[in-house]
């Protein structure tokens, strides 16, 4: 009787790591640990990846608190950065003819310069004559608003409705709105100057960084790519918003001056600078042409224009103009849309304007430099991600573009 006993016993055998976790000892993890050796967590890479997501979402949220705080002083070296992008190729052509450095840099500055003062100069002034406009016809709103007050009561929405209307109606509102804009715009003035001294900086420092291929093209080929890829991106983007932005404003121009709207060009220029806010920039260019059509001809001219800003701007701005600009930069619509409430978050106005290139720029310096990041880059709308080589592709996929060749590194490359 004891023999069996005995048996039994063995086969119950279990080893107690101290744990908490006992194994038999003739199966798995029990034969490891019988032999002193230890056994593979079972959950290791699930919890692993675990961390490593929250410790990348917590630098992130790090990441960009630093940058909201210090968003007065990144705005501005992001627009002159964005600036000189822009304008950095003149350079090239005046080189070639035989221009000195010095030369060609100077007419880089000056360009730059000029483009700044011509976007800011345009706002100026569509800003000013709204103002004077809301200041002309202040008893013609004052009208306005008490007939839409008349309305909604009649229409049994008295009380919060004709509130709000009366609110977003008020002259004395408006013409509130129009002054702390104007006086914004002496801030807005100060930073100017500050995007002016980066401007002159960062162009004199393109000249030197003009050369990096010829120098380094053989040990940082890849890093200088990506580069050539960012900067040529977002000058594809603006050209695309420029042209975009001129036919709109030549067809609202034109359709405000058959409606009998006045001052059509001033609203011309507001919907061509409006333009450069992704998606939504034409409902910025609709509200004072709107407000001045109820103001000289009542609700049916206002429901006119609006009519006819959905038409031309709906059309090209949201329907078409997005198409393109996410064919020339390579992002997806649903990222080109969230960009703008989201770097406007983080930065202030000026986010609204920079959230293409701003967005490029995270995805040139933290996804494409990361293989493993091919998924995401994929997700954000590039087209030039391939499988990693000697990946098998999954039964019943088409056959992939062969990735670009990149310069192989030299023997006296820099590890890093």
């Amino acid at each position: 009787m004891s023999v069996p006993v005995v048996v039994v016993v063995a086969t119950e055998v279990r080893v107690d790591d101290g744990t908490g976790t006992r194994e038999p000892v003739g199966t798995g993890d029990g034969r490891k640990r019988a032999a002193g050796q230890a056994p593979a967590p079972a959950h290791a890479p699930a919890a692993g990846h675990a961390q490593r997501t929250l410790v990348v979402l917590a630098a992130v949220v790090v990441v960009l608190a630093g940058i909201w705080a210090a968003r007065d002083l990144l705005g501005p070296l992001a627009l002159g950065a964005v600036i000189v992008v822009i304008v950095h190729p003149l350079r090239f052509p005046l080189e070639r003819r035989g221009w000195p450095s010095w030369a060609a840099t100077a007419v880089v500055v000056v360009v730059g310069w000029l483009v700044i003062l011509t976007i800011a100069g345009l706002v100026a002034f569509a800003v000013a004559r709204f103002a004077v406009m809301v200041g002309d016809y202040t008893d013609e709103l004052g009208s306005v608003v008490d007939d839409a007050s008349k309305r909604l009561a009649g229409l049994g929405l008295e009380g919060t409705a004709a509130d709000a209307a009366s609110a977003a109606l008020d002259p004395a509102r408006l013409v509130g709105v129009v002054t702390s804009l104007g006086s914004s715009a002496v801030s807005v003035l100060g930073a100017l100057l500050v995007v002016f001294a980066y401007v002159l900086f960062m162009a004199a420092d393109g000249a030197r960084y003009a050369s990096a291929g010829r120098l380094f093209g053989d040990e940082r080929g890849p890093a200088l790519a990506r580069i050539a890829r960012f900067t040529t991106g977002v000058r594809r983007y603006y050209v695309v918003n420029a042209t975009f932005g001129a036919i709109v404003a030549v067809l609202d121009g034109i359709a405000l001056a058959m409606l009998g709207i006045p001052a059509p060009v001033v609203w011309a220029i507001l919907a061509f600078v409006t333009n450069f806010v992704p998606n939504v920039g034409f409902v910025l260019g609709l509200i004072p042409p709107a407000v001045l059509a109820l103001v000289v001809g009542g609700w049916p001219l206002m429901l006119g224009v609006i009519a006819v800003y959905c038409v031309v701007n709906v059309v090209l701005q949201v329907l078409v103009q997005p198409k393109f600009v996410s064919d020339a930069v390579d992002l997806s619509l649903t990222l080109s849309f969230v960009s703008v409430a989201f770097w406007s978050f983080v930065i202030g106005p000026v986010g609204a304007v920079l959230c293409i290139p701003l967005t490029l720029l995270v995805r040139a310096l933290v996804l494409e430099p990361d293989p493993s990041t091919r998924w995401l880059r994929w997700l954000s709308g590039d087209r030039t991600v391939v499988r990693a080589p000697g990946r098998d592709a999954p039964p019943g996929a088409a056959p992939e573009a062969t990735p670009e060749p990149t310069p192989a590194p030299s023997a006296a490359a820099d590890p890093a």
